[in-house]
């Protein structure tokens, strides 16, 4: 190695790749978990929701690894429903039939108030 005579690494990636390679060993923290549920709540609901307001099977979502205890803010309709937002994309639970749904929303302007 060329350099200071303190130098660890050979070069940034040797750097970054070490770092990377430790902090998956380490296995993630609860931060990096909840993120990471997050994140893939958001993906599945932008996935099912391509009309800006679906209705789709409970159990569809949860067998895409949905899980309704992860997200962001919520917002309560002016009729009192309660939708759960994991960032722009937001779901409320309901019976139709007997069976567990979802109404899958997308945030607007309006909700601000």
């Amino acid at each position: 190695m060329e350099g200071r005579i303190d130098k660890l690494y050979c070069n940034p990636n040797c750097k970054s790749l070490y770092h990377y390679q430790k902090s998956r060993e380490q296995g993630g923290s609860l931060y990096n978990q909840i993120d990471a549920q997050l994140k893939l709540n958001r993906r599945t609901l932008k996935n099912y929701n391509r009309g800006g307001k679906v209705t789709v099977r409970k159990e569809e979502l949860e067998k895409e690894g949905f899980n309704p205890n992860y997200f962001t803010h919520y917002w309560k309709a002016a009729n009192g429903n309660i939708y759960l937002f994991c960032y722009e994309y937001g779901f409320m639970e309901r019976l139709e039939n007997g069976r567990a749904k979802y109404v899958l929303v997308q945030w607007q302007e309006y909700m601000k108030k």
